[in-house]
């Protein structure tokens, strides 16, 4: 698996695009109508209950603006968070602090509702099933959403196609299932192996093969809790498919070892904060 880097350089480069998005070409002609470069402090305020990530993006947004901004973290990621909380305080020009306002609260809005999201779903689950993010993540953000998964107690499945063998129904589609597998097995290479059955039948024709999990897709728990019989001897088992706040926790009760969500990536509300002076 991919390691997560959130490096110095990293944060800096993801910052830089946001803010030349948000002031091209002429800069923030609002704020520069404020020509006295009064010095005030504002506070960055939950308007709810969330798990906070994705505070080095939002005071790297201020100091790229100005390195004269001086900012005190009241909160780190991970941290669970009320509604009221005061996540941090910013001191400093008045109108730097304005043209980074809003990229710092997209990083800070996105990231904690992912986190957030994804501890409802771990909370559900129970300290025995796993919760795993998914490849459906916005282009370029990857890494900084599958960070904020794990900020919500969730885990990280693979991060790229290079990561592991995931053997999908459109592979077997255009293939043979158990073809796949063994070819699979001889060119593993020290990387892990995944296949994905959406029938009972489907997994005992490949039963007993060495590979390390059993992805049992949109299955209903009937179905679900025969083939984590069946498989459990031999493999990881993983479910996925429209799994949701409502479901989890039935998933779950199959005694299922991990559960893969989208919808904490692809979908997760953003955390409402605000910006008061």
């Amino acid at each position: 698996m991919s390691k997560i880097k959130l490096s110095k350089n990293f944060i800096d480069d993801r910052v830089k695009l946001a803010l030349a998005e948000d002031l091209y070409p002429d800069g923030d002609v609002t704020s520069d109508l404020l020509q006295n470069n009064k010095i005030v402090t504002a506070k960055i305020i939950s308007n709810q209950k969330a798990i906070i990530a994705g505070l080095s993006f939002a005071k790297q947004a201020f100091t790229k603006v100005d390195n004269q901004i001086k900012i005190l973290m009241k909160k780190k990621d991970g941290s669970q968070v009320n509604k009221g909380a005061v996540i941090a305080i910013i001191k400093g020009r008045a109108n730097s602090i304005f043209i980074a306002e809003r990229v710092a609260l997209n990083f800070l809005s996105h990231l904690s509702g992912i986190a957030t999201k994804t501890n409802e779903f771990v909370k559900l689950a129970g300290k025995k099933t796993k919760i795993c993010c998914t490849r459906k993540t916005i282009p370029n953000l990857r890494v900084i959403q599958k960070y904020a998964v794990k900020l919500g107690g969730g885990t990280n499945h693979r991060f790229n196609l290079s990561d592991e063998f995931l053997i999908k129904d459109n592979h077997i589609a255009s293939s043979d299932l158990k073809s796949l597998v063994l070819n699979a097995i001889k060119n593993k290479k020290g990387k892990k192996i995944t296949v994905e059955v959406d029938t009972i039948n489907q997994l005992k024709s490949i039963l007993g093969l060495k590979f390390n999990t059993v992805l049992l897709d949109n299955m209903n728990i009937k179905n679900l809790k025969e083939c984590i019989k069946i498989a459990k001897k031999y493999y990881e088992t993983e479910a996925s498919g429209n799994v949701t706040l409502k479901n989890v926790k039935n998933i779950a009760s199959t005694g299922v070892n991990r559960i893969s969500v989208g919808s904490i990536t692809h979908s997760a509300p953003a955390v409402d904060f605000k910006l008061e002076i």
